[in-house]
């Protein structure tokens, strides 16, 4: 039955755990496991799509679907769906939406071995239709009702029956390749034509097949293939020590290190107990803050560039290059890999590296203002960005956008401010919202975080505590058997989320990363309907999604 405390807290608050508990009664059980601004419920998985229906009234969004396998608890396979949810309002004459702080609803369905499946969550919430597949492809779990079963990420050519996330998966055996093959989705009618585009593309970048059907010029339909650089990295973290994860997460996409190592910490962190010393988590702040800024400046010049006007790419990749030349003399690596680790910061500053900082940021501001007016007063290119792969509030909201490409849609979702983690708890960060939700709108909330970043680092420095980056009495992270821990960063790109879960004897059992690409993919797709097949590469890089990232 439900905790009695928790439904004093439903009874108190009025939230949507209310409905829930009074929907499903005793068939919810609330786990222990739960702490401030998580809760942790378990469902059965028949009961789960009138769950989903439940928490997308109530303003839901599916964060993270995954899948488990448990039998070295002596149970069977999970399904796990993660739900930001949005908390009751701040009272007040200054209260409204944007003071909201979501929380998070992480709902845990036994599947069993012998009828592997589960209703789909597809017709609530779209971010479902590729988390499903992931799941189907790597632990053999239908979902019932699903519109496509074409498998993701693994290919065509894997072995019938071979699901690489299940613990008897035989990962040392020879691969026998089988001949399957992809069927794509087709445009028929008059003057229809199809253009497809990689997977290996002229420029050097990582491999994505596009495939366009369009009629002239105008895009009638685009669709994706990836997966073609899948690592099995999530299984691969299930093989290392607790200490040795970092290192894997701040490889999964090497534009994110920071802010992938930084959710993996917190998780690890979150399920062990981990307190992290204050200079620490201020550290971990001036790093993730330090590659959004990098990131963002070689993102405005590309988009520029894409449209023929080189100038503002090679100005901002020369301040790009400052940062990041900054990063390797102050911290010794240019993209700061390996700078996070759990417990806290792997590197330090000292008070000629804390000036050395704020005269880069005293120098980046004025130099960087001054770019973003001839962005803004070139009317050519202006031209092309403008009213380009426009992505509606409503769309971004059903496909669950997150990061810049949401809130160049309208949508506060910046995670720093709506589920803010320390120190952004008391730096109170102001988040970039534009409206219009095109390639231009992209570019200037790209703009106002550069700002944003800039500020904030200033504050950081003036901020920073004294004391250790470390633990002072070591590192020693044994978690409880099955325990489970949840970290949630704001990277540059936007949500990342990172479950861990312990196993029998306190290793690694299972770790669930969820990309901002692996939500946002869907947006290009609907970002370009309409346009010109000659603008797909500045919808294409508005969006700048991370293939690895993205096939894990």
């Amino acid at each position: 039955m439900v905790a009695p405390h928790f439904k004093q807290v439903l009874v108190e608050k009025v939230l949507v755990e209310q409905v829930l508990a009074e929907q499903f009664g005793d068939l919810l059980r609330t786990s222990d496991a739960s702490r401030d601004g998580v809760l942790i419920l378990s469902l059965p998985a028949d009961e789960i799509h009138e769950a989903a229906r439940i928490l997308k009234k109530s303003g839901g969004r599916l964060s993270a679907e995954w899948a488990t396998d448990d039998t070295p608890f002596g149970r069977e396979l999970a399904l796990w769906t993660a739900f930001a949810v949005p908390n009751v309002p701040d009272s007040g004459p200054d209260a409204g939406p944007d003071t909201k702080i979501d929380r998070f609803i992480l709902i845990r369905s036994d599947v069993p071995l012998s009828n592997p499946a589960f209703p789909t969550l597809t017709g609530h919430f779209a971010a479902a239709y590729r988390f499903e597949r992931i799941i189907l492809s790597f632990f053999g779990i239908d979902s019932i009702g699903h519109p496509d079963r074409r498998p993701w990420i693994r290919h065509e050519d894997w072995p019938d029956g071979f699901f690489p996330l299940r613990k008897d998966a035989p990962i040392d055996a020879p691969f026998v390749r089988s001949n399957g093959s992809y069927e794509w989705i087709r445009g028929e009618g008059e003057g229809v034509y199809e253009i497809p585009v990689g997977p290996v593309h002229a420029g050097i970048i990582e491999p994505g097949h596009f495939r366009f059907q369009a009629v002239g010029e105008t895009i009638l339909n685009l669709e994706e293939r990836l997966g073609y650089v899948h690592k099995g990295i999530e299984k691969r973290f299930e093989s290392l020590p607790w200490t040795e994860g970092a290192r894997l997460a701040g490889r999964i996409s090497g534009d994110s290190t920071v802010a992938h190592a930084l959710a993996w910490c917190r998780a690890v962190e979150d399920m062990a107990g981990l307190l992290v010393p204050p200079r620490g988590v201020w550290l971990r702040a001036l790093f993730l803050e330090r590659e959004r800024i990098a990131n963002h400046l070689g993102d405005i010049g590309a988009i520029a560039n894409d449209a023929a006007f080189a100038f503002l790419l090679a100005q901002l990749s020369r301040l790009r290059e400052d940062v990041l030349r900054l990063n390797k003399r102050l911290f010794g690596h240019r993209l700061l890999m390996d700078m996070i680790v759990p417990g806290g910061a792997a590197a330090d500053l000292d008070a000629k590296g804390i000036e050395a900082i704020r005269t880069e940021m005293d120098r980046l501001s004025a130099e960087f203002e001054r770019l973003v007016v001839i962005y803004d007063e070139n009317p050519s290119l202006q031209d092309r960005v403008a009213t380009t792969g426009v992505v509606t509030k409503k769309t971004a909201a059903d496909l669950g956008l997150v990061g810049f490409a949401a809130r160049a849609s309208g949508i506060s979702s910046d995670r720093r401010v709506r589920f803010p983690f320390p120190p952004y708890d008391e730096l109170k960060v102001s988040e970039a919202i534009r409206h219009s939700g095109d390639v231009n709108d992209r570019v200037w909330v790209r703009i106002e975080e550069v700002r944003e970043s800039i500020r904030l680092i200033r504050e950081i420095l003036a901020r920073l505590p004294g004391g250790s980056a470390l633990p002072s009495d070591g590192l020693s992270i044994r978690p409880q058997p099955g325990r489970t821990g949840l970290g949630i960063v704001e990277g540059w790109r936007g949500e990342i989320v990172t479950w861990v879960q312990a196993g029998p004897s306190g290793k690694v059992s299972r770790v669930m990363v969820r990309d901002p690409s692996q939500v946002n993919w869907l947006g290009l797709e609907r970002a370009v309907l309409g346009n010109i097949v000659p603008d797909f590469p500045l919808c294409n890089k508005s969006f700048n999604q991370s293939y690895s990232g993205h096939d894990m």
